[in-house]
């Protein structure tokens, strides 16, 4: 079933007819709908101050505190979605991997997988590893009504690039190594993530999401040829997985400009784009049949308000004849940005698109 199917099996009617919903699945809608990435986090206050003394991992196996810093945003903002709040690494941490996340630097594993014998640590995901995203997804459903619930994952490539460096990485050269010098290992290596993944997804879309984001974060930092060869393959699995749900399904990475055709070939309805390529020129290289997400440069939002219009203003007019688009920053929210900036770029955008 695609994210155009009407609602049924796993899909929450309450949300079905939202403007965000309604933009992924490329149908009129009453104004152009807005969420951003990290619109749960550090820019806010309040997160700052249910989080303190609280680890990033246990934050988000705490079903009521990932309710509360969801909703945060929500009800600050007026985003016409939510994010579920979580990391990409928790899929990891739920079957055993030793690793944590280490403040200032990123997800740290203390075993990198470097060789076959290493893939041992990667066993399959079940509901009951991840029961607490469950509990929160059904307190989050309650309390969002009408407003939709984004599920998230990270891809594969990226999941890959964390366990087998061992944590963040500018060069990938661990990573990449395996990818051409020992590319059997590295297909086994991403099948079993992206296996790992779907079952991820699936928790969440059962639990009540109304849509799912792969992230493959990493993914700008390979060239199209290897992209294809070496990693497509993994992500349409996922992809693929989700599918018989009806749930609009995202995919996100950042620097992608040259890989958002093959990002769409993987199996989303909906591709992100970043602020390096006008969403005019993204929907040529993605094809039709696709909405796309996106893109305003979040480092816009430290420039006034008035900057932050016209901008705002470039994205809406090169996203005017798209068959679909939800209106998002190019990448996360900046830790530093002025939480009133976000919420005026809300109001702004939904004021300048209403039909």
């Amino acid at each position: 079933m695609s994210a155009n199917a009407s609602p049924s099996g796993h899909q929450p009617t309450a949300t079905y007819n939202s403007a965000f919903l309604k933009a992924c699945r490329r149908e009129p809608v009453p104004h152009t709908p807005v969420w951003f990435m990290r619109q749960a986090g550090r820019s806010l206050p309040e997160y700052l101050k249910v989080r303190e003394g609280i680890g990033m991992l246990e934050s988000c196996m705490r079903p009521e505190l990932v309710t509360e810093i969801t909703l945060q945003p929500v009800r600050r903002h007026h985003v016409d979605a939510a994010i579920y709040f979580s990391d990409i690494v928790v899929p990891l941490k739920a079957i055993g991997i030793d690793l944590d996340i280490k403040p200032g630097v990123g997800p740290v594993v203390e075993k990198p997988i470097r060789s076959r014998a290493d893939l041992a640590q990667l066993r399959d995901l079940t509901p009951e590893d991840v029961s607490y995203v469950t509990e929160a997804i059904g307190l989050l459903t309650a309390e969002l009504g009408e407003t939709p619930l984004i599920g998230f994952a990270g891809a594969p490539f990226t999941l890959a690039s964390y366990l087998v460096e061992g944590g963040p990485s500018r060069t990938y050269e661990n990573a990449k190594a395996m990818m051409y010098g020992d590319p059997e290992l590295w297909a086994d290596l991403l099948d079993r993530l992206a296996g790992i993944t779907a079952a991820f997804l699936k928790v969440q879309i059962e639990a009540g999401a109304s849509a799912v984001q792969l992230f493959d974060s990493w993914a700008g930092a390979l060239a199209p040829s290897d992209y294809r060869r070496s990693v497509l393959p993994a992500s349409t699995k996922v992809f693929r997985a989700v599918e018989s749900y009806g749930v609009p399904r995202i995919h996100f990475g950042v620097g992608t400009g040259e890989l958002l055709g093959l990002m769409g070939e993987a199996g989303a309805d909906v591709v992100g784009v970043d602020w390096r390529v006008p969403l005019d020129e993204a929907a040529r290289r993605v094809g039709p049949g696709k909405a796309l997400q996106g893109n305003l440069d979040p480092t816009v939002l430290f420039a006034g308000t008035e900057a932050v219009e016209t901008k705002t203003r470039e994205v809406l007019d090169t996203a005017a004849g798209l068959e679909g688009h939800v209106f998002n920053l190019g990448h996360g929210v900046m830790p530093s940005t002025d939480p009133d900036a976000l919420t005026r770029l809300v109001e702004y955008v939904h004021e300048r698109t209403t039909r």
